[in-house]
């Protein structure tokens, strides 16, 4: 999407989660995305009548069930009206984000709602990763979702002790966050006296990828209705507006066999950032956002990526968890919410970050509302073949 090239401006007027836990027994999947679809529309003042379409999406037979948007027509509302399936892998929701948009942007109608889910209690998700690749050329990703490459890298460029300090304390930071998110599926009370211990003594999963540090598997479901300026305006007090958004993909198979340092990898993150930010004129981005929901799947990834994303250098990434930036009231707040640490249900999780980024900028999130203005929010979802999808959501029309 071109910056400045939209047909019309697109804002959100209505958002809706489900708690997030690790079963949902007491619904089915309708009945479960019907609770995030009723309480969109009740946010916008809508009913399904004035839906134009529907964008549903999910990791596709994680639950072991082809084309599931034609059963959950009896949740979503979907039936009798236009609707889009997209399934992009960890990037689904902010997927739909985007469709969802440009849909908005480009005429074809007026009001959409984007809606993600998960219940990965009914399904296997390592086993669904698992078998969607090669048995051969991809043999060296079998652990899934799964990889101490974050760890490794980090710690070969900053040392053991600074680097493992890092990762726990943005996990406990992001544990913090998670305590005030009522829909938070993760949230122990750790403190920050706990982390030497934490370093010793939590289980490790992969390499020094260890338990605590990963994201665990969710049940839950999210809808985000998006609607073109004119009806924003008449419909909401507080549209949170959609200024621009960018996908970069990267296949990991050109690189399997080892990286030459020759041919230096950029990261989608970095590249998806630089795009982002010079078309929409940003020279500082960590001056420039007031708050950023990052999909990060683990802590050390994490760490690793707050450099790509807002174009650091040396060790300035590190010194944003070191000195608790990243915090709720910090210097750039990052996941407010808990992140992807603290809930995820996959095919929710990207629109997740994208209705937390929106509600921070209404001054809607409650416990875990940042206590100064937000008025520039930048979202992000991860997954796929590697790649970035970012999203840059402004309370005013002013760009």
């Amino acid at each position: 999407m071109a910056h400045r090239k939209k047909n019309r401006n697109v804002g959100i007027i209505g958002i809706g989660q489900t708690k997030y836990s690790s079963h949902r027994e007491d619904v089915n999947q309708p009945e479960m995305i019907h609770e995030a679809v009723q309480l969109a529309l009740d946010d916008a003042g809508l009913t399904m009548d004035d839906i134009d379409c529907i964008v549903h999406g999910n990791m596709e037979l994680f639950e072991m069930i082809y084309q599931p948007d034609l059963w959950h027509v009896i949740g979503t509302g979907a039936y009798g009206k236009s609707e889009f399936r997209i399934t992009t892998g960890g990037t689904v929701g902010i997927t739909l984000a985007c469709a969802s948009d440009n849909l908005v942007a480009s005429g074809m109608y007026d009001i959409v709602m984007a809606i993600g889910f998960e219940k990965l209690q009914e399904g296997h998700t390592t086993g669904g990763i698992t078998n969607m690749a090669d048995p051969l050329w991809f043999r060296h990703l079998q652990t899934g979702a799964l990889t101490g490459s974050g760890a490794y890298d980090v710690i070969n460029e900053f040392g053991e002790e600074r680097a493992k300090k890092a990762s726990m304390m943005y996990r406990i930071i992001m544990d913090k966050h998670a305590s005030l998110n009522p829909n938070a599926h993760r949230s122990f009370g750790l403190e920050f006296e706990q982390m030497d211990d934490l370093i010793k003594n939590s289980p490790k999963l992969v390499g020094d990828l260890k338990l605590i540090e990963m994201c665990s598997q969710s049940d839950g479901a999210c809808a985000v209705i998006f609607a073109c300026e004119k009806k924003a305006k008449a419909l909401s007090k507080k549209p949170v507006w959609i200024r621009d958004h960018v996908t970069v993909h990267r296949e990991e198979t050109f690189f399997i066999f080892g990286y030459d340092e020759k041919y230096p990898v950029t990261m989608t993150h970095s590249l998806a950032a630089k795009r982002l930010f010079e078309r929409n004129n940003i020279k500082k981005p960590i001056d420039y956002f007031d708050v950023f929901e990052m999909y990060d799947p683990a802590s050390w990834w994490a760490v690793d990526w707050l450099r790509d994303f807002f174009l650091l250098k040396g060790d300035e990434h590190l010194k944003l968890v070191e000195n608790k930036d990243i915090m709720i009231g910090g210097k750039m707040p990052v996941n407010p919410s808990g992140g992807v640490i603290g809930s995820n249900p996959i095919g929710a999780t990207a629109l997740v970050r994208v209705a937390e980024a929106a509600l921070q900028i209404r001054g809607d999130a409650g416990a875990h509302q940042i206590p100064t203005p937000v008025n520039h929010a930048l979202a992000s979802g991860f997954g796929g073949t590697m790649w970035t999808v970012l999203m840059m959501l402004e309370k005013e029309l002013n760009w």
